[in-house]
């Protein structure tokens, strides 16, 4: 299996909250089609970006505050929380915590509005493995290795493509193609695999998860100046069934298309996974109906007391060995200034950029890719000629990436309503324009881009489409572009400036849980030393 999409009051994965509504009547015999257009909170993210804000009325103190309530400031307080550390705020702008592994729910059954599912871990991500051992997650260890609960790593079958008319098992053509094809990727995946074994002279594997413990020799980084696709070029791999499928996994991870796609990056999406487990195989990933809203979710519910939600953040400063933040309360309408001896500035570098002061943050280029996420009722499970429904459902070569069933990891045996999460990153457009565009174009018209795509994979549903909510991401993920990792502009955004600390997965180039939740916790353990508090390594 080749790795697949990776993401009231804070953490709950009740619905999902509406900015829109509306209904698409599908024609024939369908009726017209509820649905709700969400997504990350423009307008409080657009009046960050104007100010305007009333100063603040009133002053609150704490030891440590974590700006910002994705996966990185979940993983944050959770160090801070391990610790023994209680004195510690995390404001988040948003009225739930849980960045882009966030879900929803309906009376069907609970839905990913972005991140899906969890690789099992590489024995490297020792923070991740602590941290589903916390959760019950891991349930044992067997001749060195954890186990997995079995209800949490994905059920059989887990991919399959549609390609020339049927569905196949996995996610690469394996009918009906050329010599040349097949010798290509064969070579292809022999230098994936020679780069997935590799280590430097201190042991550190080629591509490593977290990135930070990857190997720096010379060649592996010279491959961060070219684009995935000039790498392949030089190969003379022009397969275009290699093409296709490697398109699909720089859309997949990335949300940007392989020619604008660091080789190193590219590289590491094949070679960086050796999944370390007892009771599964080392590719097999981790999911559940609400997908990594069910690690945030968990993650949130403990720390709940200490978690402020719907905070627009709009400035940070040192004050005096500390910093003074000020944030507007989007429900009491007024600000409040917050003294902290220290803060993890745990959002992404376009935020923290409108948050400090110049001198105070490197400049360099983070940019990000918009994707549109629709989460389908349907009466009926999919079905189709050839392999039976999988967890991961990719038709070749289309625009969008397909969906994944919500209800694949039920017990229930006989199958019944379902909700079919949809992805397609909007990579065939420059960044802005496709934000501008999410802006302007109305439910109506998502929607059936949406069912449209349904329908040509699966004529079947026709007739069986009962809801359509779509969630749109201005800036889902970092775009890992050539000279992105090792130039040195963002390893100097990751830097600390004492009381200051940088935490975000934009930080590693790579938007996987696994990033975001080593710069959290990395970022924590500074602060703590600053402040002089014990606490034990855990990413060690």
């Amino acid at each position: 299996m080749s790795v697949s999409r990776r993401t009231l009051v804070a953490g709950s994965i009740a619905g999902a909250v509406a900015v829109g509504a509306g209904t698409l009547a599908l024609g024939g015999d369908d009726a017209a089609i509820p649905g709700t257009l969400g997504g990350a909170d423009f307008s409080r993210g657009h009046r960050l970006r104007m100010g305007g804000f009333p100063e603040p009325i009133e002053t609150r103190e704490t030891d440590i505050a974590i700006l910002g309530g994705g996966v990185a400031g979940l993983s944050a307080a959770w160090a801070l929380a391990d610790a023994g550390v209680r004195d510690f705020r995390l404001l988040e702008l948003e009225d739930r915590t849980g960045g882009n592994a966030r879900a929803g729910r309906n009376a069907v059954s609970a839905y990913p509005l972005g991140a899906h599912y969890l690789p099992i871990p590489n024995a490297e991500a020792k923070g991740i493995i602590r941290l589903l051992e916390q959760l019950g997650i891991i349930t044992g260890w067997q001749g060195g290795k954890p186990v997995y609960d079995p209800y949490a790593i994905v059920a059989d079958p887990d991919e399959r493509l549609l390609y020339l008319g049927k569905w196949r098992e996995g996610l690469v053509p394996g009918v009906a193609i050329e010599p040349r094809d097949q010798a290509d990727l064969s070579a292809f995946f022999a230098a994936m695999a020679a780069f997935r074994d590799r280590r430097d002279a201190q042991g550190r594997p080629a591509f490593a998860i977290p990135m930070a413990l990857s190997a720096r020799d010379a060649d592996l980084l010279a491959l961060d100046r070219i684009s995935f696709t000039e790498w392949l070029d030089e190969r003379g791999w022009q397969s275009p069934i290699l093409r296709g499928h490697v398109r699909y996994a720089c859309r997949d991870d990335y949300g940007t298309e392989p020619g604008q796609v660091s080789a190193w990056a590219g590289i590491h999406y094949f070679a960086s996974r050796r999944g370390h487990a007892a009771n599964a195989d080392p590719d097999a990933v981790l999911t559940w109906p609400e997908g990594n809203g069910h690690l945030v979710g968990r993650m949130a519910a403990r720390l709940s007391d200490h978690l402020d939600c719907g905070q627009i953040v709009h400035r940070v400063q040192r004050a005096g060995q500390g910093v003074s933040i000020a944030s507007f309360d989007v429900r009491r309408r007024t600000s409040v200034r917050w003294q902290a001896k220290a803060a993890i500035l745990a959002t992404p570098h376009f935020v923290a950029s409108h948050l400090l002061p110049d001198h105070e943050i490197a400049k360099g280029s983070f940019d990000y890719a918009p994707w549109i996420v629709a989460n389908v009722t349907v009466d009926r499970p999919p079905a189709g000629e050839g392999a039976a429904l999988a967890w991961d459902n990719v038709a070749w070569n289309g625009n969008s990436l397909g969906y994944v069933v919500a209800s694949h990891q039920s017990l229930a045996s006989v199958p019944g309503a379902t909700v079919l999460t949809w992805y397609r990153p909007l990579s065939d457009m420059p960044p802005a324009k496709a934000r501008r565009l999410m802006l302007d174009r109305p439910l109506g018209e998502w929607q059936a881009m949406v069912r449209d795509d349904l329908l040509r994979m699966n004529p079947d549903l026709t007739g069986a489409i009962r809801r359509i909510d779509v969630w749109r991401w201005g800036h889902a993920m970092i775009r890992p572009v050539p000279g992105f990792f090792w130039s040195g502009r963002r390893e100097a955004a990751a830097r600390p400036r004492p009381p200051l600390y940088f935490a975000h997965s934009d930080l590693s180039g790579l938007s996987l849980f696994e990033e975001a939740h080593y710069r959290g916790t990395i970022a924590a353990q500074a602060a703590m030393g600053q402040l002089g508090i014990s606490h034990v390594d855990a990413l060690v």
